[in-house]
């Protein structure tokens, strides 16, 4: 019996045929392009029908070198010069739709970083890499286990926009610094002194979506909402339009909704496309993004009193 704690999102049959069919076609482009829209199709077949130099910001979680189950679909893992290959083409793909100060990051693991990054710096200005620890990693009998994952943060020139003041994560201290016996750079609240700190490359407040979360779907390689809200808010404005070719389950589509951002998604499996849609609806309802209250960034695991 399911535990009655388990949020996760999930469809019935019937559902999937409903959602599915909200979605637009590759035939119904470019005059029925709309923001705020999903498309169920093949990024490559979709992007040449999508308006030139319209994104803002783009957050591209392609397949990475591993084989693995999506759907109705496999991703067989390439030899090196395969997976180059597959990563030229969707970067080409993605080129044209972008504005010029537009801001692209990319998710990958550590191998893929290996094969990605001399490609991502033949046609971005890589500005930084991200590292984000996922609060579960897989295990493993002869190796340590795989608990890190990269985002390439890259920008198509040196004017871009960025917002630190927008993404600091509040750390708690238990003894700061002291100046005349008083908390320096440090504030109180919630009984314990804290301080909203600026962020580095290295994430470790992140909590993976699992069984007991609202936004928890099925897909197996689900984003949180909470490391999209962070590129998101970073790196794009209110009305911006945020763009994902490997959508997924929706997670960045739902997270611009819930942070005023306009956004378009490309999915081309009809199960992660009504999950998206589906959640787009439930965004309606609940704004909330877990780990993210008022304006603030919370460390994982933590919540103000008042929650």
């Amino acid at each position: 019996m399911a535990s009655k704690r388990n949020k996760t999102i999930t469809l019935n049959t019937t559902e999937i045929e409903l959602f599915s069919a909200e979605a637009l076609r590759p035939e119904m482009l470019p005059e029925g392009f709309a923001p705020d829209r999903l498309c169920l199709g093949n990024m490559e077949a979709v992007c040449p029908l999508l308006p030139r130099e319209s994104v803002s910001l783009a957050i591209v979680d392609p397949p990475y070198n591993l084989s693995k189950h999506y759907g109705e679909s496999d991703f067989h893992h390439k030899n090196d010069e395969d997976y180059r290959a597959f990563t030229v083409s969707w970067i080409e793909k993605l080129l044209p739709l972008l504005k010029k100060n537009a801001t692209v990051y990319v998710c990958s693991d550590w191998k893929t970083s290996l094969l990605i990054a001399p490609i991502l710096a033949r046609y971005f200005h890589i500005q930084n890499r991200i590292t984000w620890q996922r609060e579960k990693g897989r295990g493993a009998a002869k190796n340590y286990k795989n608990a890190m994952e990269d985002i390439w943060f890259c920008t198509l020139s040196d004017d871009y926009t960025f917002h630190t003041d927008r993404v600091k994560l509040r750390r708690r201290v238990l003894a700061p610094y002291r100046e005349n016996g008083k908390a320096k750079d440090w504030k109180e609240g919630d009984g314990t002194p804290y301080r909203d700190t600026c962020p580095s490359n290295f994430w470790d407040d992140i909590t993976i979506p699992y069984w007991s979360m609202e936004e928890n779907t099925p897909h197996p390689t689900q984003k949180p909402e909470k490391l999209l809200a962070k590129l998101i808010l970073a790196s794009s404005e209110e009305g911006d339009l945020v763009f994902d070719p490997f959508l997924g389950s929706g997670s960045s589509a739902v997270t611009a909704k819930k942070l005023n951002r306009r956004f378009f998604g490309i999915e081309r499996e009809r199960e992660y496309i009504a999950l998206a849609i589906k959640r787009l609806r439930l965004a309606d309802r609940n704004k909330r993004i877990q780990g993210y209250e008022d304006g603030i960034f919370y460390h994982r695991n933590y919540k103000p009193n008042h929650q």
